[in-house]
């Protein structure tokens, strides 16, 4: 065993919730991004983005999230407000956004398709790259995409039920239509070089797509590079050196905690196993990792948007390595008749928020590793 096979592999994960004042309305974090590092506003007003730093183990994350997520409650608490781990906040008519020159060119080149990217929260998974290993890190966590729906947190958007994971369904097939590929999960890759070369031609769209829609060239090279300028929902990261998963739903602490676990331990496996592409079946064994064609993965992602944990979704991650029945997914347990009025929609922000206090209150830190 070489000598970078025997080192942890980092992890981080950043979090994105609601913030509610003690009715359940959405309000702004205010003073809620000073409570703890890692604590930041999100381009709409009612949002704050809570990360970690990179962790080499699995109980450093989870100490670590915990401790960031306590002091932003303990915060919340004195201030009358409240964090709820939803992905859209079921009944919601206009979200404002904070002003910025990239939200303005976003909403230029998407147009008022864009409006359904300000009712999404979600979880971010970043997992460092591997040397020589990267291409097969970004095509596993590709092919394990459907695992979004191991932590679907609302099938809702304004009060209607939309898909399990409501908020992928407005990401890739509502928000980017406009804007071919930008919002899609992409196909595996062959190499580090076509990753750049899809990158390129993405980004050369995306200027394309603003200079028409009036942007000045300068302006929008001032604020997106080609990294930046995509959503795809598993990107390969150099500013950060990680391999990052951007599908799940924001969810409670614990349920983020097991997936970026789940996550890792994917990761560290591959490190010293081969890793092919065949069939449509895939599984995960000591001997090899066997990834499914594409057009395979995207029926299970699809499937897992719209209808969550189905059997054949449920099947697929259980041969990929998940342990399915340690999950609970929430969007499942809704079963409220539709629509759902604003007024219902504030007494289920509250409840989950209660139900993510007690989730960090509960979830003391255990030797993982």
């Amino acid at each position: 065993m070489s000598v970078h096979e025997s080192e942890p592999i980092r992890r981080s994960v950043e979090v994105e919730y609601w913030v509610v004042d003690e009715a359940g309305r959405l309000v702004e974090p205010g003073a809620l991004v000073d409570a703890t590092p890692g604590a930041e506003r999100e381009f709409v007003e009612p949002l704050l983005e809570v990360k970690t730093t990179p962790c080499e183990t699995a109980t450093e994350l989870h100490e670590e999230l915990l401790d960031r997520l306590g002091d932003v409650l303990r915060r919340a608490d004195d201030l009358g407000k409240r964090l709820v781990p939803l992905s859209t906040p079921v009944n919601a008519d206009e979200i404002s956004e904070l002003p910025s020159d990239r939200t303005r060119i976003q909403n230029r080149v998407v147009g008022d398709d864009f409006e359904y990217v300000r009712h999404c929260a979600g979880t971010h998974i970043h997992v460092e790259q591997q040397p020589g290993r990267a291409i097969d890190q970004l095509n596993a966590l590709i092919a394990v995409d459907p695992a979004l729906a191991l932590v679907s947190s609302s099938p809702y958007f304004r009060g209607r039920r939309l898909a399990d994971s409501a908020r992928s369904k407005l990401y890739r097939w509502m928000a980017y239509n406009s804007v071919p590929h930008q919002g899609w999960l992409w196909s595996y890759l062959e190499d580090a070089e076509e990753w750049d070369r899809r990158l390129e031609r993405r980004y050369d769209d995306f200027v394309t797509a603003a200079i028409d829609a009036g942007i000045d060239r300068r302006t929008v090279a001032a604020n997106f590079d080609p990294e930046s300028a995509i959503w795809t929902p598993v990107q390969l990261r150099d500013e950060f050196g990680t391999v990052e998963w951007r599908s799940p739903d924001a969810a409670l602490p614990s349920r983020v905690l097991r997936l970026a676990d789940d996550v890792a331990s994917l990761m560290d496996h591959l490190r010293g196993t081969k890793v092919r592409i065949g069939g449509a079946t895939g599984g995960v064994t000591d001997e090899e990792i066997v990834l499914p064609e594409f057009d395979a993965v995207l029926d299970y992602a699809n499937d897992a948007i719209r209808d969550g944990v189905s059997a054949d979704v449920a099947a697929y991650l259980d041969r990929m390595g998940f342990d399915v029945d340690a999950y609970d997914p929430v969007s499942p347990t809704f079963d409220r008749a539709e629509p759902v009025t604003e007024g219902e929609a504030r007494e289920i922000r509250l409840e989950h928020a209660d139900r993510l206090q007690d989730d960090v209150r509960q979830a003391a830190p255990v030797a993982l590793d």
